[in-house]
């Protein structure tokens, strides 16, 4: 999936509680946060990497409802994402591929039309209405290199289903599965009638997930991986 980057940050991971910070104070610089509370660093210096808190230890103050929705409009709205989703649609429609919508430029269109809506949709639902109504937080909390490699692989897949509150407890991650969920129902409203059955619904779902997955991953290692990378540079 050429634009599995806004699949990322639909299913957001989440740490132990750390040490809370009062609302209204300054993150800590070193945790990398803006005053948004969130990540402004790309992965590789072009994929967006808003909902990692690379140092939860530190402390983290909780997102208000502001930016939750904040967090879903950069997401939804980067150039990176839309330029994945231009790609996206080119490949569909060199194909045919799902969704159906025929041939020629007014079908390209209608293919991007529909591939920001699958991310917009996924996270609205996810990062911003279902996050603010059950008080999650839609970031990821990396574990870090303290802990094994293995260890933090199955910490990054299982934050698929494991949330934290706004409170710092970790539960159940209702925003994340229920915001896919609703996002992949949301685009029968829009797909065409060949695309709108259930195989479409699962193969949607299966890459979201996959999508989630990778994006954790990324999230979890690129600063170990990034570190190293400058190290063997100034070391050359």
């Amino acid at each position: 999936m050429p634009a599995f980057v806004w699949l990322c940050t639909n299913a957001a991971g989440h740490a132990q509680p750390s040490t809370p910070v009062l609302a209204g104070s300054t993150e800590p610089a070193s945790n990398g946060l803006g005053s948004d509370g969130l990540n402004d660093e790309r992965i590789l210096g072009v994929i967006p990497n808003y909902q990692t808190v690379n140092e939860p230890e530190l402390g983290v103050t909780p997102l208000t409802v502001k930016q939750k929705f904040n967090l879903f409009a950069k997401e939804t709205l980067d150039p990176f994402n839309l330029a994945g989703a231009a790609f996206g649609s080119a490949f569909s429609q060199a194909g045919n591929e799902t969704p159906k919508y025929g041939r020629g430029t007014p079908a390209l269109a209608e293919r991007f039309g529909a591939a920001v809506g699958d991310a917009a949709t996924q996270n609205l639902f996810s990062a911003a209405v279902l996050a603010s109504a059950l008080h999650q937080d839609p970031r990821y909390f990396r574990r870090g290199p303290e802990s094994g490699v293995l260890s933090r692989v199955a910490y990054s897949v299982s934050r698929l289903a494991v949330a934290r509150q706004d409170s710092g407890r970790e539960t159940f991650n209702a925003s994340g599965v229920f915001g896919m969920a609703l996002g992949i129902a949301t685009s029968n409203l829009y797909y065409p009638s060949a695309s709108r059955h259930g195989s479409v619904m699962a193969g949607r779902l299966t890459t979201s997930l996959t999508g989630g997955v990778i994006g954790n991953l990324m999230s979890e290692f690129w600063p170990d991986i990034q570190r190293k990378m400058f190290h063997r540079r100034h070391g050359s």
